[in-house]
């Protein structure tokens, strides 16, 4: 015994050795992707920096031009001015000589207004400044902090990997509550992701054989909680990684979270033949004997990696090697056992379902027995025939129970507390509780007739249920049960 227990310890740390060598392999994989990808986004930016820069150098340069052009052609203007004003005065001058050189006053008094055309010339209108500087100097740049900024340019730090908080973290009511916080304050983070994924196994998360993450970005907190999960695995990995604006860090140390949620489906090996039956769907068909042959004693379908303790799939050593249900008996159970802990599904019937019953067996249910009908099995029966009566059931007796029909039926199971509880499944008000000791393990069981049902697994016992559990304990002496009533 010693040194069984020593090889097996031997195989699982081979076991272990192994898993990480595919984590190494599979890391130094993604360090080459991930690096040549790093170097291609750095090549990406300082194209868009180049571009950025000789999109602003055209710019200015068009200014430049621009300013040049407008200065140069005030001044030529300015200058056409000055050349034909000066040619003007040039011909005023001439005749202005002219008339002086004229010695006979009577000669000189015939030139006429030779004072005012003189006077009026247009080099007396003229600025002699020029209209504009030939200053380009408020066009000039100062880059020299951009080149600072340029130079001190690094890597943006990697935020740190955050750190799941596992006591903090909670898993209820099929959600998923992730809490986690950082090893130190870094204000440029801008959001988390989380990636969560469903698996069997409670190590180490695993390379192979390993469903994808899921991946929920953009989370602001450092809680979120993901709901609606269908827990058809017994454990939940869950790991977050911290973003700045540019990069992502590292993710956390995977947590693994136990669901604690029941998972079966029906077993069609041992349904009535008039029952169709598809993983967790049953619906009467008249028909569906004709041409069908009795499979006897055939081999249920294992479901490997069983989700809860003590629980195990049904085999026909197990059943005995019961034959289908037949008559009237329109039954099919569940493919797994509950040998122990608590338990919870849900059961939705078609509108048109005239007749169904919900509730749990021993195994040992005959294949002419209907639920209720015997000692060794509980339920609730619905019958939509002429009127709507709904009843509870066990060792052939029968409480009419005064409650309106719920679109939807909730199953909870205490097995360790010998209790068996039917519920609203949207309200969660409780419709009935047997109370009894549980001697044998227990399979979920369905009757339909003019119908089907759909059965919903992968849930956990809801917190609305545990709280009306714990409150009906209180007042178990007022709750009358089946098995006293004669």
């Amino acid at each position: 015994e010693t040194l069984q227990r020593i090889v097996s310890t031997l195989a699982n740390k081979n076991d272990e050795i192994q898993n990480f060598i595919d984590i190494l392999n599979h890391t130094i994989k993604n360090v080459q992707v991930n690096s040549s990808s790093a170097i291609s986004e750095l090549d990406e930016e300082f194209d868009r920096l180049y571009s950025v820069l000789y999109e602003m150098s055209g710019t200015m340069t068009n200014t430049i031009r621009q300013e040049a052009a407008h200065k140069i052609q005030g001044l030529q203007d300015q200058l056409s001015q000055c050349r034909n004003a000066l040619e003007s005065s040039e011909e005023l001058l001439e005749l202005a000589t002219q008339s002086l050189d004229i010695k006979d006053p009577v000669e000189f008094l015939k030139v006429e207004n030779i004072e005012k055309i003189v006077t009026v010339a247009s080099v007396f209108r003229l600025s002699l400044k020029p209209e504009v500087s030939d200053s380009m100097t408020h066009l000039m740049v100062d880059f020299s902090m951009e080149r600072r900024m340029l130079q001190a340019m690094k890597f943006l730090p990697v935020p740190r990997a955050p750190e799941i908080d596992v006591a903090a973290c909670v898993v209820a009511d099929n959600c998923i509550t992730v809490s986690w916080r950082m090893p130190e304050e870094d204000s440029r983070i801008d959001h988390f992701v989380l990636e969560y994924r469903k698996t069997n196994f409670g190590g180490l998360p695993r390379v192979k054989d390993e469903q994808h993450w899921e991946v929920i970005d953009n989370i602001k907190a450092t809680e979120y909680t993901i709901s609606g999960l269908k827990f058809d695995k017994k454990y939940v990995n869950v790991r977050v990684k911290a973003c700045n604006k540019a990069v992502a860090g590292e993710y956390s140390d995977p947590a693994t979270l136990e669901t604690k949620a029941f998972v079966f489906s029906l077993d069609s090996t041992s349904s009535h033949l008039n029952l169709k039956v598809e993983d967790t769907y049953v619906e009467w068909d008249p028909t569906g004997g004709k041409g069908q042959l009795k499979i006897k004693g055939k081999e249920n379908k294992s479901r490997s990696g069983a989700l809860s303790p003590k629980r195990t799939s049904v085999g026909p050593a197990a059943r005995g090697s019961r034959d289908r249900f037949v008559g009237e008996s329109y039954t099919v159970l569940g493919d797994t056992t509950i040998e122990s802990g608590q338990h919870y599904w849900e059961v939705k019937a078609q509108k048109d379902c005239k007749s169904y019953s919900v509730g749990v067996t021993y195994r040992n249910l005959g294949k002419f027995d209907q639920l209720g009908k015997t000692s060794s099995s509980w339920c609730i029966h619905i019958n939509n025939w002429l009127q709507t009566i709904l009843s509870a059931k066990h060792s052939n007796k029968t409480k009419t129970l005064d409650t309106p029909v719920p679109d939807r039926v909730g199953v909870y199971c205490d097995f360790d507390g010998g209790q068996l509880s039917f519920y609203n499944a949207n309200s969660k008000e409780l419709l009935y509780t047997f109370r009894t000791k549980f001697t044998q393990p227990l399979l979920p069981g369905f009757m339909t007739w003019c119908g089907g049902l759909t059965v919903s697994t992968g849930l956990q016992v809801p917190s609305a249920v545990s709280m009306v559990q714990k409150s009906e304990n209180r007042l178990s002496g007022s709750t009358n049960s089946l098995n006293n009533i004669a």
